[in-house]
C-alpha cells in the first residue's frame, strides 16, 4: 500500500460534556479515495472538521504528509495542501463564480498556474464556465455544489476533504459530481469523503470506514463493505 497522506490517531472530540468522537483512527493513502459512512449524528462531519482544524480535538494526533499538524491553524494546513469543501457548500453567495474560484487560490502566488487551474475547473464543470460572471447565490443547488468543489481544487490540494457533496441534489447532478470526483482522484488528489449515499461512496472508495456514535465499528475496502450484509442492511436499504 502507498504511503499515507493523512494519519489520524485516537481522535477524540467533545461538545461540552458530550463525547462526539471516541478515539477514532483513520488513514488516507496517497492517491486513494477513503469514505466515511454512517447515520446522521455518527460523527462524520465532526471528523472532517477536527482534521482541518475547523474545531479543536480534545486528544489525538493528525499527521499530514508526514507532519503533525495539530498545532497549526486552518490556513497553514491549506498552505500545506489540504482543502475542505464543507457540508452546506460554504461559498460566498454575494460574489461571482469567478471571484469564488479566485478566493480558492488566495494563498497561491503562481499566477500562470492559477489561470491554468481556473481553465481546468471550467473544463471539469462547463456550467461554471457559462456562469463565470453570475453571482453564486443565484446558482442552483447543484451548481453551488460544483462551485464548492471547484473552489477547493483551486488551492491545488494533495488531499481534498468532502462533506456530503451529493446532499439534496438531483440524481443526474449526483452522477456528474461523482464522475468529477473520480477524475480528480485519477489526477493524483487523495479524497476523504463523507457521504450519505453509501452506495455511491463505497463504489468510488478504495477504502472505507463505518462510524456509529463516534466510533469506527467496521472498515475495509469499498468492495468488502458493499458486500457486507450488515452494511447492506443498515446503509444500503436492503
Amino acid at each position: 500500500m502507498s504511503a499515507p497522506v493523512l494519519q489520524v490517531r485516537d481522535l477524540k472530540v467533545h461538545y461540552g460534556a458530550i463525547e462526539a468522537l471516541r478515539g477514532i483512527s483513520v488513514e488516507v493513502p496517497e492517491r486513494q479515495v477513503v469514505a466515511l459512512i454512517g447515520a446522521n449524528g455518527a460523527g462524520k462531519t465532526t471528523t472532517l472538521r477536527a482534521i482541518s482544524k475547523m474545531l479543536r480535538p480534545t486528544t489525538g494526533t493528525v499527521t499530514f504528509l508526514g507532519e503533525e499538524i495539530s498545532k497549526l491553524a486552518s490556513h497553514q494546513i491549506v498552505a500545506r495542501g489540504m482543502a475542505h469543501a464543507p457540508e452546506g457548500r460554504g461559498i460566498f453567495l454575494n460574489l461571482s463564480v469567478h471571484e469564488n474560484l479566485d478566493l480558492g487560490a488566495y494563498l497561491r502566488r503562481d499566477r500562470v498556474g492559477i489561470a491554468q487551474d481556473l481553465e481546468k475547473n471550467f473544463a471539469l464543470f462547463p456550467i461554471l464556465a457559462e456562469r463565470r460572471s453570475q453571482v453564486a447565490g443565484t446558482l442552483s443547488g447543484g451548481e453551488q455544489q460544483m462551485l464548492a468543489v471547484a473552489r477547493a481544487l483551486m488551492s491545488r490540494p494533495k488531499l481534498l476533504l468532502l462533506d456530503e457533496p451529493s446532499l439534496g441534489l438531483a440524481p443526474q447532478i449526483v452522477e456528474k459530481i461523482f464522475t468529477v470526483l473520480r477524475e480528480v482522484n485519477q489526477s493524483g488528489v487523495a479524497l476523504l469523503l463523507v457521504e450519505q449515499n453509501a452506495h455511491k461512496a463505497l463504489r468510488l472508495a478504495h477504502r472505507a470506514y463505518v462510524l456509529e456514535t463516534g466510533e469506527i465499528v467496521m472498515q475495509g475496502t469499498g468492495e468488502e463493505l458493499l458486500a457486507s450484509p450488515e452494511v447492506r442492511k443498515a446503509y444500503l436499504g436492503e
